[in-house]
């Protein structure tokens, strides 16, 4: 008992000396000093009293009283603060946050007069003199130590096996031997510090000022790391001998020095006080990692002067003194168990200090941990600024490079450490160098893919492939999905929906779309500017941009586009004329083979059932007085693909013309068109005085405003009209079938067509998305007055669009 008289609770006090039957004077005592409690406890009367006169304050002291965990709702609130110090020491500035975890704490073994006492005497020893190491090692070694102190305990009380408590060697490396032969004396004079004042019961804040003295001359990370390595030297000694003392002669001699087999003996009712030790020995490696992963943070992206940093640091000789101070506890109650075996109790006021220590140090670093978490943040922020700019260095179109090496590693995995891609035709993980000096078209998209989309573009790069000799097959497709980075980790529902695109791919993809950074996800934003609609960036063997989206090539010529740049699209563009078979090049055969025999062809759609109806019995009797081999074809509507299933349900039911029967179809029919228009957009060159982009923009518009029909022989488009002429056009057949002789019929009609177009003039309208660029201004195909510009919301959805369509 006399032992424990001289352990103190930890206050900057001298110990209880108010006789404890003098209510004023324990309740005095109480309030400077949480040591009074064991007194107190001891003397229910005098405690009694001293609550009465406390009143309130009182109350927060009952659960010491009871022996329980003391006002932890009260400690470590963050945003608490009190008068700054005097001191003019620069590590004294912003020490609010620290005064507050100290002040919170009612139950703090610090009465609060001498806060500002403490933190002088703990910065006046602290003189850095330059020195720096790396104490990572060190660290990993003594937290191999510690933890397999505190599970040998759990070992030793539920008896778990030695399987169950093996860890990872992750702290036998060959340079710690030179590092720690530099340390040990250091290492070895705390470490006796600590044994010598524990076993003689010294003042903790006495011991603990006395370590700082010792490392004075080291950085605040270098001080925790090595006082934690000496305390880890004299606990890890203390558990050895506990578990070798059965079978080796020796340590059983020291063993029995130390008491441990009467201690062992008796492990069950000591649990309370190993599981209230190892939890502040957790507490303790906690802050002590955390300290060191600020020492880590790059210099290059954040310094001291930063506010989330300067904070931290602020923070610093406070976590470091109560981690030292832990440090002196617990060594006090190891020192404890030796000397008095199985018999030392655990006391009210012990156990009080050792949860309040946990208590504070879990303060310290949640507080320090929201710090750390902002430093992240911060250096995170200026990563990707850093990394947006290389991005844009790399990609400057007057940028020199060997190969596409460096542009790829910088889009998708600049590392080693993994293969980055999948192979969709092996399905096995492979590197970058698959993609070395080819060409490679970037499939950027999110991952509401349409099928329709998807189906078409492999259809094409499997054809391509076919060929494998051919100049058109030279490409590599690589799929980047871009998905939301503040949802990490992915939902597994996005998730799922990743794994089953990409098992549908027989092209590249990357393994994970969490590898494509922020700043490469801003920069297809902002420079490729994708939106939601997939593009096709194309890449040369080089890495150069050679077109910012060849998606409309693709849809438009397939691999006749390769090398997909713009030249090219530039020079295909030069080669087409306004023809049927432009139309409906690969997609449907039979129409290619109505041109091939030169039969006269009508493509029509609508959604309009009525007007179809009449449409194609007018459109066959016309042709059938005329004599001549029409074939019509319906092709459906840009939009509303509901409506269109059902009008070419009634078109085969009566057997009105021939349908495409296919969704898939009719999508690509439309995307093509609207490909062709965005294509020459692109190039800059939507010249409103074009015949053929005329033509374009007149059929996309018919194909959102009711019906149409566009009239050809063979490939030779004669009529492209919209449901408000080329019906009446039709039904005054006899007015105009006197020229067919002279004109033919194509003339004919096209003559008489275009006499009620003049009258009727059937004007546009255009619905731009914001995933395309939009021209400055644009000319009606009709009445080729300017247009006017509107804002409007399409919805996607069956009942009101093609999902993907852009109009």
């Amino acid at each position: 008992m006399d032992q424990q008289k001289k352990t103190t609770s930890g206050a900057l006090q001298a110990p209880l000396t108010a006789p404890s039957n003098n209510p004023t004077a324990a309740a005095q005592a109480l309030l400077h000093n949480p040591g009074a409690a064991q007194a107190l406890a001891n003397n229910p009367g005098a405690a009694a009293a001293a609550e009465a006169i406390l009143g309130n304050r009182g109350a927060t002291y009952q659960p010491l009283l009871n022996n329980t965990h003391v006002g932890q709702q009260h400690m470590g609130v963050p945003g608490a603060s009190i008068s700054k110090p005097s001191t003019g020491e620069a590590l004294m500035k912003g020490h609010t946050g620290s005064h507050a975890l100290i002040r919170s704490d009612r139950g703090s073994m610090l009465s609060l007069s001498d806060d500002n006492v403490m933190m002088k005497q703990i910065l006046a020893t602290h003189a850095p003199d330059g020195r720096e190491f790396d104490v990572r090692p060190l660290l990993n070694l003594v937290e191999d130590i510690l933890n397999r102190a505190s599970q040998h305990v759990d070992f030793l009380v539920k008896g778990t096996t030695q399987a169950q408590i093996e860890m990872e060697e992750k702290a036998l490396q060959a340079n710690h031997i030179v590092m720690l032969e530099a340390l040990t004396y250091t290492i070895d004079r705390i470490a006796s510090e600590l044994s010598y004042k524990a076993l003689g019961g010294s003042d903790a804040h006495a011991t603990t000022t006395a370590i700082f003295n010792l490392l004075s001359s080291y950085t605040w990370d270098a001080k925790l790391v090595l006082s934690l390595s000496a305390f880890a030297l004299n606990y890890g000694e203390f558990w050895l001998l506990a578990q070798i003392y059965s079978t080796n002669q020796l340590a059983k001699s020291m063993a029995i020095l130390r008491q441990l087999p009467s201690l062992l003996e008796h492990t069950a009712p000591l649990k309370p006080r190993f599981d209230a030790l190892n939890n502040l020995i957790r507490a303790m490696i906690d802050l002590t990692k955390c300290v060191v992963q600020f020492t880590q943070l790059p210099s290059t992206y954040i310094s001291q002067d930063v506010p989330v940093l300067e904070t931290a640091i602020n923070l610093f000789p406070t976590a470091v003194y109560w981690t030292i101070r832990s440090m002196v506890a617990c060594a006090t109650q190891i020192s404890n168990l030796s000397s008095m075996g199985h018999e030392f109790g655990i006391s009210t006021t012990e156990s009080w200090e050792l949860s309040t220590l946990a208590h504070k140090l879990r303060n310290i670093y949640e507080l320090l941990k929201q710090q750390l978490n902002l430093c992240y943040q911060y250096i995170e922020e200026k990563t990707d600024v850093a990394f947006y700019q290389l991005l844009l260095t790399l990609f400057d179109p007057n940028a020199l490079h060997i190969d596409n090496m460096k542009v790829l590693k910088a889009l998708i995995y600049d590392k080693d450490d993994k293969l980055p891609l999948l192979d969709g035709a092996t399905k096995r993980r492979v590197s970058l160098d698959v993609l070395r000096r080819k060409n490679v078209l970037l499939l950027i998209s999110s991952l509401e893919f349409a099928n329709d989309e998807l189906a078409i573009l492999e259809q094409i790069y499997n054809e391509s492939r076919i060929h494998a000799t051919r100049l058109e097959s030279q490409y590599e497709v690589v799929w980047i999905p871009i998905v939301d980075h503040s949802i990490i980790p992915l939902p597994e529902e996005m998730q799922t929906k990743f794994e089953n695109l990409q098992s549908t791919m027989p092209w590249y993809s990357v393994q994970d779309p969490l590898v494509i950074k922020k700043p490469v996800i801003r920069f297809i934003k902002e420079v490729w500017h994708f939106r939601t609609k997939p593009i096709l960036v194309v890449l040369d063997p080089q890495g150069k941009v050679v077109s910012p989206n060849a998606i409309h090539m693709m849809w438009i010529w397939g691999s006749t586009a390769f090398p997909f740049t713009s030249l090219r699209e530039e020079a295909l563009w030069r080669e087409e004329t306004w023809r049927l078979d432009l139309l409906v090049d690969g997609i449907d055969p039979t129409v290619l083979n109505w041109i091939k025999e030169e039969k006269y062809i009508f493509l029509y759609g609508g959604d309009d059932v009525e007007w179809v109806r009449r449409f194609a019995n007018s459109a066959r009797s016309v042709a059938s007085a005329s004599r001549i081999p029409l074939e019509m074809v319906y092709v459906g509507k840009s939009r509303k693909r509901e409506h269109v299933k059902k009008v070419v349900g009634i078109i085969n039911a009566e057997k009105l013309s021939y349908a495409w029967q296919d969704p898939t179809m009719v999508w690509f029919f439309w995307t093509r068109l609207e490909s062709m228009l965005f294509s020459k957009i692109q190039l800059g060159r939507a010249d409103d005085q074009d015949p053929m982009m005329q033509q374009i923009k007149k059929l996309l518009s018919y194909g959102r405003e009711g019906g149409w029909a566009v009239l050809s022989r063979g490939s030779n488009i004669v009529v492209n009209g919209h449901s408000t002429t080329v019906l009446p056009t039709l039904g005054g057949y006899d007015e105009w079938k006197v020229n067919i002789a002279e004109l033919g019929f194509d003339m004919a009609f096209k003559e008489y067509h275009d006499k009620l177009h003049d009258v009727a003039h059937p004007c546009c309208r255009f619905q731009f998305p914001t995933i395309i660029r939009t021209p400055e201004n644009m000319r009606c195909p009709e009445c080729h007055r300017v247009m006017e510009r509107y804002t409007s919301f399409i919805c996607c959805h069956d009942d009101k669009g093609i999902p993907g369509s852009l109009f």
